[in-house]
């Protein structure tokens, strides 16, 4: 895996919400718009793990949980879909830690609810292990 690869990888999952907010615009419910990605991602061939089980592990021990991140696109990036009024520092804070969790190095937040997904719905947060790959 390399930055290049993650980087077209995310422009092609961003394109694919894109498509999918040209095509319904704003103001759905968030299941909504999630089965939407999941068709576009299949129709463009992006593989991806949707309501994927999320591991946590405290003091060596894995918890009995269900959290689940929506999309968890080709193992290595993980999608949080929402369609709130903006996009919230909880939001990033959630997608940060699902990151963690999965061993991913990049993830990607989409905001439905918006005019533009390119300027203003979507926010792509990296880590450690994304500094770390070769270009």
């Amino acid at each position: 895996m390399t930055k290049s690869y993650l980087n077209q990888l995310t422009y092609d999952i961003i394109g694919a919400a894109i498509e999918v907010h040209h095509q319904l615009g704003p103001g759905l419910l968030e299941s909504i718009y999630h089965e939407c990605m999941k068709i576009e991602l299949a129709n463009r061939n992006i593989p991806f793990r949707t309501e994927m089980v999320v591991p946590v592990v405290y003091d060596q021990q894995r918890l009995e949980t269900v959290l689940r991140c929506d999309l968890y696109v080709a193992d290595s990036v993980v999608v949080e879909l929402k369609a709130a009024k903006s996009i919230e520092p909880i939001f990033e804070a959630q997608l940060l830690t699902y990151m963690k969790l999965l061993d991913s190095p990049k993830g990607v937040l989409i905001n439905f609810n918006c005019t533009n997904i390119f300027r203003e719905g979507q926010k792509t947060l990296v880590n450690s292990l994304y500094r770390e790959l070769q270009e």
